[in-house]
Order: structure tokens, then sequence, then C-alpha cells
């Protein structure tokens, strides 16, 4: 396996984001970056990031969330942000990504953890709560889902599924800024492209689209359908705070609020003002939501 490794001096001077880097080994020698702030000794908070965004995404609510008293971890996936990136589309499956998350959250040895997740980070993420309930004290999912293959997926998606796979030029930094309400401006851009010095190091963000299970034959399809009779049986607070303006998972947050037991009595709301990234559009909104939801636990 060819690795791909972004110098650092890409990430110099990003705006509002002064957090130091942490790193694990994992996998095929595989260099895996995540953030690490706030109180050691406050609760764990993890926010996990999804395509083709990495822990930038959620600089604002680290801050704040960690301001509040709680410790916060961001990691960036294999193939995004500070981590390393193997060089070929094939080294890449749904099932090698959740293989080495679960590598690195053993390897912090994480305990009585909140997850927030979006995207990707709810198709990873919640792996890892349906293999370690007993580690995890509650999940917040944002526009984020955790397919099986079944149904019909959303124009929206099939149209961002044929683009990514089709276009020359993978516009990792205008992908972001077209899936938000805000306008983005030039250097927060800037910085969603900082970690791709030219197209080769784009392997991981361009094939991700196309490992979502859209048929119960794809790889993921049946683990995923095991995760949801664990994630049924999940009794711990699980809130969605899903945005408004999100043509890609708008409505999925109807899958969790009737199929997860701890959803039953959560005080669920679609925030407005949101896109798919809503962390960038409502942020201040979600970090009051993470607190509030952590000061009920």
């Amino acid at each position: 396996m060819k690795i791909l490794r972004t110098p650092d001096s890409r990430f110099q001077n990003l705006p509002d984001y002064p957090f130091e880097p942490n790193y694990v080994t994992i996998g095929d020698n595989l260099r895996l970056h995540y953030v690490d702030h706030g109180p050691r000794e406050g609760q764990l908070v993890i926010m996990m990031h999804g395509e083709p965004s990495w822990s930038f995404l959620y600089r604002h609510m680290i801050t704040t969330v960690a301001a509040a008293g709680y410790r916060v971890i961001a990691p960036d996936l294999i193939g995004f942000g500070k981590s390393d990136k193997p060089a070929e589309t094939s080294d890449y499956s749904y099932s090698r990504h959740v293989e080495w998350m679960t590598e690195w959250f053993m390897k912090l040895d994480v305990s009585d953890a909140v997850l927030f997740c979006q995207d990707w980070g709810g198709l990873l993420g919640l792996r890892l709560v349906s293999s370690f309930p007993e580690r995890f004290a509650g999940v917040i999912a944002a526009n984020t889902g955790l397919p099986t293959g079944e149904g019909t997926p959303s124009e929206a998606f099939l149209a961002w599924q044929k683009y990514s796979q089709t276009v020359p030029e993978f516009p990792v930094g205008n992908i972001i800024n077209g899936a938000t309400v805000t306008d983005l401006s030039p250097d927060i851009i800037a910085a969603y492209d900082a970690p791709y010095p030219n197209e080769s190091y784009k392997a991981g963000a361009r094939i991700f689209p196309a490992l979502v299970p859209t048929s119960q034959v794809q790889d993921g399809a049946v683990e995923n359908q095991k995760a949801w009779e664990v994630l049924a049986q999940f009794e711990k607070p699980f809130l969605t705070c899903f945005s408004d303006e999100d043509p890609v998972t708008g409505g999925d947050e109807k899958h969790f609020k009737r199929n997860i037991q701890g959803a039953k009595t959560q005080p669920h709301e679609i925030v407005e003002g949101g896109g798919h990234f809503l962390q960038e559009d409502v942020h201040a909104e979600l970090s009051q939501i993470i607190i509030d939801f952590m000061k009920a636990l």
C-alpha cells in the first residue's frame, strides 16, 4: 500500500484551528490524527466528521464544548485531514474504515463517551456504538444515517455519487461550500483543501460516496443491519438534531426516532438555517445542544 502524508506546512495558520496534533499508528502503519482538547477530567465528547471534510469542520464546536468543561476528541478519518492517505481508491472499503476506527478507538481506551456524528461520522461512529455500547453514555446524530442497502436512495444522493466518481478534479473546498447555507470565505474553503496538495491525495475523499451501501449485497450492508439490531436496544439517550436544508439526509432522522429505544424520550429538533454541513452554519446552536445533552446525562 502506497501511503501519502500531507506536509505539515499545508496546515499552518488555519483560521480558528489552534489545536495541537495527536497521532496513533494503526493498521498497515497508518498514522491517524485527532484533536484532543479540553480538561482531561471532563466527560468525553467524540465528534466524528464525514465526506469530504475533516476535524476542521468542528473547530468552533470543539472550542465551545471544551470551554464548558468537557473533553473533546475529533479524529480525522484515514484519507482525510492530517491523517495518512492511502493512494489508491482500492485501498478503501467500508469494512476497512470500520476496522481502522475501531483500532483507533480501542487504542484510546474510550469509555463513558458521547458521540456526535454527521455524514460518514455516523456510518462509522454508530458502528462503534453498536460494537461497544457499554463504552458510550449517549449519542447525538446530525444529518447522517446507517444504510443497509434497502429502499431507493434519494435523487440528491445519487447525483452526488455520480458526480464524485466522474468529475475530473474533485473540488473539496467548493463541495463543502456548496453544501452549506453560509457562503464560506476563501480562507475557510482553502482550509478544507489544505489536506490535498494535488489530486493524488484524494483517493479516499473521491471513493467515499461509492462506498455507501445502496444494495443489500454491498460491503457493510449486512453488518449495518446487525448494528441496527443492537442500536434498537440502546437505552441510553439518543438525540437527533438534523438541519432543515439538507436534501441528502432530510427525513432520515425518523429512522432513529422510530427504531432506537434511547431516542423515545429525547427532545429531538430540526435545526433551522443549516445545510448538510450544519457545523458551519449553526455551530453555536449545535454546541449548546451538546452542552445541554451532557448536563442532562
